[in-house]
């Protein structure tokens, strides 16, 4: 498993195998944006500790981040992906900071949270299938975990955007 080099198409049937409903993708993509701008408000705080605009150095990991996926997702998918995270990102610039002290641990407990609903939507949307398939080429663990914090959004974006065909109650 190498998570600069994917089969896309591989990793999508398999969420499809614990995801296929709409409502767990749905909620899924609000907790993946929810962690977007957590992880945006940390990035800045800790920026701010550094000699140079805190912009540049979001935008450089947003640059990286964006040519990993340029290589391993469909165009499609990649260029809505870009635009939902240029926009979280504008929603997060356009959102007041609070105390200086205050604003690291609101972003931390707002990861915690959305994790969290993640977790939960799972007791609501129970439909899975067999994932054997897929248990030796991805076996759980941190190598697993650091592919899907990745490729995540673009998942949930490729089926909620393109994939009508499989949306199931």
């Amino acid at each position: 498993m190498n998570i600069l080099n994917i089969d896309f198409d591989e990793i999508y049937r398999r969420h499809l195998c614990r995801h296929s409903q709409f409502g767990l993708n749905l909620t899924h993509l609000i907790a993946v944006a929810g962690t977007y701008f957590g992880l945006f408000g940390l990035a800045y705080w800790l920026a701010d500790f550094l000699p140079v605009n805190p912009d540049w150095i979001v935008l450089g990991i947003l640059a990286v981040y964006f040519v990993v996926l340029a290589f391993n997702i469909p165009v499609r998918v990649f260029l809505v992906n870009v635009i939902s995270i240029l926009l979280i990102l504008a929603l997060f610039k356009v959102v007041p900071l609070g105390p200086w002290w205050l604003y690291p641990w609101v972003y931390l407990v707002l990861i915690v949270l959305c994790h969290q609903f993640q977790n939960w939507t799972h007791k609501f949307y129970t439909k899975h299938r067999d994932m054997s398939e897929f248990a030796e080429k991805y076996p759980k663990g941190f190598t697993l975990f650091i592919l899907l914090s990745l490729y995540e959004l673009p998942i949930l974006l490729n089926y909620l955007a393109f994939d009508r065909k499989n949306w199931t109650a």
